[in-house]
């Protein structure tokens, strides 16, 4: 009994040398085992107000290689051409110089392939050699990660052992560079890095599943056995963009820093009735489908991050302010000589306007007429008025890295001080900011609160003005849009405006600059019954021209015009449709 036992033992020792040293490369390849892997979820799809994509994820396999396995394939080489020889010529045993001369026709049809994988990866010459000596220890190198589909076949047909591909998805941005700021993008593992993919990370991204597989001996699944778990995918985000009019914005923009040469613009358009952003484009962009070389300030979106002065766009708050406290009245008249004296220091205006009305002074931008008005009112009072609007507070749109702006404590306000912020310097605030708080002369007195998100009531509203006051400053407004004013180039035509333009210079580490500025415009439309309100920013024009009116408006005209249009939006001004069919004809 005991030699049958010692028999067994050495028959099945020498049966296990024999498969796992002589019979080694025909078990790798026959060989079958059971594996668990994971099957990639689906990152969800942002889209705009309508159902139209702005990101979406398809397929997009990655190449990756085993170094062990790709190094350890010629061990059988000779051993498989063995058996071919004795088969054609008899030859049990191969010569050496029969034996380099095999070894020699393999390589030279693996490096063949090797170049033509390069070639496909678009990888330099020699990268997979650099990468089996780095990573020759190892299971596991990534050649190309997210490719197309098609080129991942191509891949495929080589047949080179140790090259498999994985399955994943690749983010894709349809809209390209005109959405980048708003959207921003993900890394190599759809991770969200900027913009709403990083604020949304958690709702977009979906759970990976699990699942059964059998693999050959090459690593390569052949067969499904079953789910264990499905994969999960992420929730879809529908935005309040409209992405006709983000388009619009963008182009305009665009065409406007180009023409200003300008370092930088944004612009902002707000639903008047629900506080919803329906665009918001910046310039410079991206294109977030190339992510090569870039840097922080290509991806910052300015139009929530950036702060400025906002000049005598914040006018048309201080009238409503005085106003509405009672503390001057729509027919009073103030005198503007040009320079008014307060204490040591000066107010001053750009011409000589005389004595002018309330309207007058938003008509021509008076520093001096506002400056009075502000002072005619209690310093807290004054202040309540910008913190109500929202300046100096975090606008809450989600948006990752909004700003708060800065607004200063009413108690420590010199006469002065009031004189400034009543015109716009000595605070600052985001295009963002601004645009939300004109929506409170837009819909007669109510301010909105800011969504990024799609929704069809704004349960945050609030109310900072009387609606006769939201109206009689409205009004006033579209004073600006004639002739007479400051913003001429803004009209629309078939359509009342009122807005306001500012000109605001920069402050620098020696003061404020006096060749740089911020050319603004805030408007709304139409002005009986505003539907929209924008806010358009050109950072530093150098072009010759810097007024807010000359670079601003310009812009609000020609996106106000076309995204009126588009929402359908009736006409407001009167002897309108002669010009509709005078336009038609």
């Amino acid at each position: 009994m005991l030699a049958f036992i010692m028999v067994c033992m050495c028959v099945l020792v020498a049966r296990a040398v024999h498969l796992q040293v002589f019979r080694k490369d025909f078990l790798q390849e026959r060989s079958r085992y059971v594996d668990t892997i994971s099957t990639p979820s689906y990152r969800g799809v942002i889209e705009d107000r309508n159902g139209e994509a702005l990101a979406i994820s398809s397929p997009a396999p990655s190449i990756v290689i085993n170094p062990k396995e790709f190094m350890q394939i010629e061990d059988g080489v000779i051993n498989k051409m063995k058996k071919k020889y004795k088969s054609e010529n008899g030859i049990d045993k191969l010569s050496d110089a029969q034996k380099q001369e095999v070894l020699a026709l393999y390589q030279a049809v693996k490096s063949e392939k090797i170049d033509r994988l390069e070639n496909l990866l678009s990888l330099p010459k020699g990268k997979i050699a650099a990468i089996l000596v780095e990573k020759k220890n190892k299971g596991f190198a990534y050649l190309a990660k997210k490719i197309n589909p098609g080129l991942a076949e191509q891949v495929k047909a080589l047949k080179l052992a140790g090259i498999t591909t994985m399955p994943e998805f690749k983010r894709f941005y349809p809209s390209g560079e005109v959405t980048a700021h708003l959207l921003g993008f993900t890394d190599a593992e759809d991770v969200g890095q900027t913009a709403l993919e990083k604020h949304y990370e958690s709702v977009l991204k979906g759970t990976d599943g699990k699942k059964t597989v059998i693999k050959d001996g090459m690593h390569q699944v052949i067969a499904d056995v079953e789910n264990i778990t499905s994969p999960v995918s992420g929730k879809s985000l529908r935005l309040s963009i409209d992405q006709r009019i983000q388009y619009l914005a963008y182009r305009e923009l665009q065409n406007a820093v180009a023409i200003n040469k300008a370092k930088a613009g944004t612009i902002v358009i707000l639903d008047a009735k629900t506080g919803e952003i329906l665009a918001a484009a910046n310039q410079p962009s991206f294109n977030p489908n190339a992510k090569t070389n870039l840097k922080e300030i290509l991806y910052r979106n300015r139009g929530f991050t950036e702060i400025f002065e906002p000049g005598s766009t914040v006018k048309p708050f201080v009238v409503a302010a005085a106003l509405e406290g009672k503390y001057i009245r729509p027919d009073d008249w103030f005198v503007t000589d040009g320079v008014y004296q307060i204490g040591k220091d000066s107010v001053k205006d750009t011409h000589n306007y005389g004595t002018l009305n309330v309207e007058g002074v938003i008509k021509n931008s008076s520093n001096i007429g506002v400056t009075k008005m502000a002072l005619k009112m209690p310093v807290n009072y004054f202040c309540e008025t910008y913190k109500n609007l929202g300046f100096g507070e975090y606008p809450a749109t989600g948006f990752p890295g909004e700003a708060k702006g800065h607004m200063p404590v009413g108690k420590r306000l010199r006469d002065f001080d009031r004189a400034i912020l009543s015109y716009g310097y000595g605070m600052n605030l985001s295009a963002v900011q601004l645009a939300r708080a004109y929506t409170a002369l837009a819909d007669d007195g109510i301010l909105h609160s800011v969504s990024l998100l799609k929704r069809d009531e704004d349960v945050d509203a609030r109310r900072v003005f009387s609606e006769k006051t939201a109206r009689r400053v409205r009004k006033m407004m579209e004073s600006v849009i004639t002739k007479e004013g400051t913003a001429y180039e803004a009209r629309v035509d078939g359509y009342r405006v009122a807005g306001k333009t500012g000109t605001a210079k920069k402050a620098g580490a020696r003061g404020y600059s006096q060749n740089s500025y911020f050319a603004l415009f805030a408007g709304l439309a139409p002005a009986s019954n505003p539907r929209m309100v924008m806010v358009v920013m050109i950072d530093e024009p150098s072009a010759g021209q810097y007024y807010g009116g000359l670079v601003a408006a310009p812009v609000f005209s020609k996106v106000m015009s076309s995204t009126l249009r588009i929402l359908g939006v009736t006409p407001d001004q009167e002897n309108t449709m002669p010009i509709l069919l005078a336009k038609k004809n």
